[in-house]
């Protein structure tokens, strides 16, 4: 592939790493790479929060069953530990699930601007 001469204030300046006004293969290549790499992190991201909001809603699902259950096998005193801690649990389950999508908007915002 041949350079490319750049135009003044061409918008592709910030590509040229050497500042010769000149793209270069190796340039591109790396401002390619770099882009790659940025939407597979976006994607992995987005792959964790699924995984993190299916754990969520499934133990948010089931902690109520536990409890059934335990008191269903005659764990009478395990029940109702359980069932006492289960504000907490869903107060700290929510409020994680909370803080790790807060965190992502707010770094997807920041990174748009």
């Amino acid at each position: 592939m041949a350079q490319k001469k750049l135009q003044k204030d061409s918008a592709y300046q910030h590509l040229d790493r050497n500042n010769d006004d000149t793209l270069c293969d190796d340039e591109i290549s790396m401002a390619l790479e770099f882009k790659r790499r940025e939407l597979e992190d976006a994607d992995a991201r987005r792959d964790s929060m699924r995984w993190m909001t299916w754990f969520a809603l499934f133990g948010t699902l089931n902690y109520p069953a536990a409890i059934l259950i335990t008191a269903m096998l005659g764990y009478d005193s395990a029940a109702t530990i359980i069932g006492d801690i289960a504000p907490t649990y869903f107060v700290a389950n929510s409020a994680l699930v909370a803080a790790y999508f807060g965190a992502n908007a707010y770094a997807d915002r920041k990174s748009t601007e």
